[in-house]
């Protein structure tokens, strides 16, 4: 895997400029694992099936 250059690896922010992220809320997360692996179980019938 290629380490992180930013001189070559241009990534912009999906953060909101005018929102404070420390502040106590919820958020959404989304975690690609290699081979796109269902590590932590699937999605099933709109229900989360949590892997053992």
């Amino acid at each position: 895997m290629t380490p992180y250059d930013p001189k070559i690896h241009h990534r912009k922010s999906k953060r909101l400029k005018e929102y404070d992220y420390s502040q106590t809320g919820f958020y959404f997360i989304t975690l690609v694992c290699e081979k796109r692996i269902h590590r932590f179980g699937k999605i099933k019938n709109g229900k989360m099936l949590l892997n053992e």
